[in-house]
């Protein structure tokens, strides 16, 4: 059955131009560049049937995906998953899960999140609104959108909030995994997916980790538009800048592929090789966990490529890639949805998914039917805002040609040279020397007694004996500081930290746990 009518419009637009020649490190304060302006071409003519099939396909692929890979989620960290083990998967598994385990599907509900703010403020939504919704949210968050969280709480607003010299998560794959919604709201439309991608992903990203939801959400953009998932992830690649380490990784597992075209393994080995160097997330340096985005999208890739098509085997090779298990085969599930459409996502696959679709995400007032229909409302209205036209059943979408966006790169020029080991209180003048160009201080305020009711303790940061911050570290878990003090970019040689506490209480504590060192060569 054609699933798509596809005519040419006789329409001559310049070229869109591919990178812009701004310095590698970035403004953080740097005003948002992305625009929805693409170079239209053709238009693609649907029934709104097939769109809400396509739609539905995404969002329940999404939580196919993360529901399969959770019970293998970092705890297969620097290997894969060996062929022999079984994985997961019965009549009735996905309700239990979702019922049972509502915090896996972090990947559903930051969605959600968003798209909550669309349906309530229009398409038009102020940046604050989405970082206001989440960071007052009822859930648990970690890495990049909890540090995002605790900044824009504490007054520090986007972009800077994901920004790297004030987010030491900001390369994690936070935005990758929670940006589908801008991809499904976008059919056919990857710079009008970019500019949503630009507004929301720098709450918590930047750089590579903004590049993972861009990349991710224009992957689902070209789902509607092909059944190839070559040129999939070929056309989406082209919105990421050739210069940056995202990009050449993603080449790179698109060039293996052709190398090695039956065997995904080693094709793993050859990503491992050159791109499981982590150096942001404080959690990852000077060990094997891997949250990366750049790495995380490559086993994503990985699955797309070697599945070529077939949901099963594609989500199976994201899940037995290791690191972050579950969010990988989701954004692969969900690719995938999107293209082959909810009617022919494997009946497999859906065992126990209609049981599953009324039930509200934690968190929520969401459920996937709900779902289903505000992305398609949403999709309908940026089809229009965006040159399509809708004639009844029949929807007419403007086609894009991928624009690049604009380059920014985090961390260069910083390398982690030493991992000190500290385990103890912070008393109220405590200090640590090293030499270097940068540290972060790991480490969290907690409370010494269970009956202790939650506080905030506050304590300064010195640097070469003069006070460079305040900071205040909630023992809540929800609104904590994930790391407790960092700087980057000193002048190399030798540094004295000094942290005091300012408000010292009998029954809590600033536990500082380890220093991470940083050099400039």
């Amino acid at each position: 059955m054609a699933l798509v009518t596809v005519f040419t419009l006789c329409v001559s637009i310049a070229q869109p131009k591919r990178e812009s020649a701004r310095p590698p490190t970035g403004n953080p304060e740097r005003s948002r560049r992305v625009t929805a302006v693409g170079v239209p071409n053709r238009a693609l003519t649907v029934t709104k049937g097939i769109l809400l099939d396509k739609i539905k396909g995404g969002w329940a692929g999404q939580t196919i995906g993360v529901t399969f890979g959770g019970p293998y989620e970092f705890r297969f960290n620097g290997t894969y998953i060996q062929d022999y083990q079984p994985l997961l998967w019965y009549e009735g598994y996905l309700k239990q899960t979702m019922l049972n385990n509502p915090g896996l599907y972090d990947d559903l509900y930051m969605d959600l999140t968003f798209v909550d703010v669309f349906e309530k403020n229009g398409l038009d939504a102020p940046v604050d609104s989405f970082a206001s919704a989440f960071a007052n949210a009822g859930y648990m968050l970690w890495h990049a959108n909890q540090a995002a969280r605790y900044n824009i709480l504490n007054g520090i607003k986007a972009p800077l909030s994901g920004h790297w010299l004030y987010n030491p998560h900001a390369d994690d794959i936070d935005f990758q995994i929670e940006a589908d919604f801008a991809g499904l709201m976008s059919p056919g439309m990857p710079n009008t997916s970019s500019a949503i991608a630009d507004k929301i992903g720098h709450i918590m990203n930047y750089g590579d980790g903004w590049y993972g939801g861009v990349f991710i959400s224009a992957m689902y953009t070209q789902a509607f538009v092909s059944n190839d998932v070559q040129t999939i992830v070929s056309e989406a690649l082209k919105t990421i800048p050739q210069k940056s380490s995202f990009y050449q990784c993603i080449n790179d597992v698109v060039k293996w592929h052709k190398q090695y075209p039956r065997d995904w393994h080693q094709c793993w080995f050859e990503i491992q090789k050159k791109w499981s160097s982590e150096i942001g997330c404080p959690d990852g340096v000077f060990n094997a966990f891997d949250i990366d985005a750049k790495i995380n999208s490559a086993y994503v890739v990985l699955g797309l490529l070697y599945g070529n098509g077939d949901f099963g085997k594609s989500i199976e090779i994201a899940t037995r890639a290791g690191q972050d298990a579950d969010c990988n085969p989701s954004s692969v599930a969900g690719i995938l949805g999107a293209m082959l459409g909810y009617n022919r996502i494997p009946v497999y696959w859906k065992l126990g998914l209609k049981e599953a679709e009324d039930i509200d995400f934690k968190y929520t007032s969401m459920s996937l039917k709900k779902v289903y229909d505000i992305s398609l409302n949403h999709a309908l209205k940026n089809i229009e805002r965006n040159g399509g036209k809708i004639n009844g059943d029949q929807i007419t979408i403007s086609l894009q040609r991928p624009a690049t966006v604009q380059y920014e790169q985090s961390f260069e020029g910083i390398y982690p040279s030493e991992l000190k080991s500290i385990r103890k209180q912070a008393s109220d003048d405590w200090k640590i020397e090293f030499e270097g160009s940068g540290f972060v201080i790991k480490g969290e305020a907690r409370k010494k007694t269970q009956a202790a009711a939650d506080a905030i303790i506050e304590a300064e940061l010195y640097i070469d004996g003069k006070k460079v911050e305040t900071a205040s570290f909630p023992t809540n878990f929800t609104t904590r500081r994930h790391e407790l003090f960092w700087k980057y970019n000193l002048p190399q040689g030798k540094h004295e930290v000094v942290i005091k506490v300012v408000n010292p209480k009998s029954d809590y504590e600033l536990y500082l746990r380890e220093c991470i060192v940083y050099k400039n060569r």
